[in-house]
């Protein structure tokens, strides 16, 4: 294992620890990992309560960089209290290759034990971050003590399937025509209005299309898909857009205490999706409904909210 200092981007306090990736180690596809290293970062003292903390595919190490409202001294995830544990995603170079949610938990299980940690205190994850602590829960149900999943179920809504595919063709085409960058941000101008709610865009957008043929929402969409280009890898992109679709977890073999978040207006992880996991899992703790115009991407701009969320999961599931 190697441990790195604290990386000057950002201005938190935070240790790197990138770990070796074991040579035999295998996606569920049979997929070789590309990558050297599991990439970790360490947050506050690993003496206290461990917290691993994953979010969407575009989220990582870098905690306070997606999720900085919910991390630090006297946040939800409270550093005086916890320590909080972040990691890239696989695979963390521009290739291509099959995997799962349950490939992202099987490395993060690999990293864990040369931190010397057996059993994590608590997952708290949104998006993809949450399917893979779902993934985490059921395949080592000995190693973790509760688990608070935010805009996630145990399997892909069909819906939201068809629009990714869809996003993945479009990246396909674009790089069999040499254009990259613009298959990219197209598929990231699809994916905002399937993040978003139609509420918001009513409120945000209720102008009509100018002389350029673009209306403000237009404008929105193209600058929120170029900046994109430069965050995101195409190929890496299309991995993690596979790995969403491969989800695939038996709520039954989930042991540990779990807290729920649904947003009613979500259109990637529907309420109704996360009641019928609800309706399965032998430990339930609790549903919340996150109420919100802001669909799946709620987990990031509703703080407060979200807040009281991960303290209930924190303090009240035993």
């Amino acid at each position: 294992m190697l441990a790195l200092k604290s990386d000057a981007r950002e201005t938190a306090p935070g240790e790197d620890f990138f770990v070796d990736v074991p040579s035999d180690f295998r996606c569920e596809s049979g997929d070789l990992l590309p990558d050297a290293h599991i990439r970790l970062r360490l947050y506050g003292d690993l003496r206290q309560p461990l917290i691993v903390v994953a979010g969407g595919i575009s989220s990582g190490r870098f905690l306070h960089d997606w999720w900085g409202d919910q991390i630090g001294e006297g946040a939800a995830i409270d550093l005086m209290r916890y320590c909080a544990l972040g990691f890239d995603f696989a695979p963390t170079e521009d290739q291509r290759i099959r995997l799962s949610p349950l490939d992202q938990a099987r490395l993060v299980a690999i990293a864990l034990d040369p931190l010397g940690v057996r059993r994590v205190h608590a997952w708290v994850g949104a998006s993809y971050g949450a399917m893979v602590g779902l993934a985490f829960a059921a395949e080592a149900p000995e190693r973790l003590e509760r688990l608070c999943a935010i805009s996630a179920a145990h399997k892909p809504a069909v819906l939201a399937r068809g629009w990714r595919g869809v996003q993945r063709r479009v990246v396909e085409f674009a790089l069999a025509q040499g254009a990259v960058e613009e298959g990219l941000s197209l598929a990231r101008q699809l994916a905002m209005i399937t993040y978003r709610s139609a509420e918001e865009f009513d409120c945000r957008f209720p102008g009509r299309v100018g002389d350029d043929g673009r209306s403000d929402l237009d404008r929105y969409l193209v600058a929120r898909g170029d900046a994109y280009v430069s965050a995101m890898a195409p190929q890496r992109w299309l991995s993690l857009s596979e790995s969403i679709d491969r989800l695939e977890v038996e709520p039954a073999c989930i042991q540990a205490a779990v807290t729920l978040a649904a947003c009613p207006t979500d259109q990637i992880a529907p309420i109704e999706c996360i009641e019928e996991l609800s309706r399965r899992l032998p430990h339930l703790h609790a549903l919340h409904e996150l109420p919100s115009l802001y669909g799946h991407d709620a987990f990031l701009k509703e703080p407060a909210q979200v807040a009281t969320i991960i303290r209930t999961c924190l303090e009240g599931a035993e």
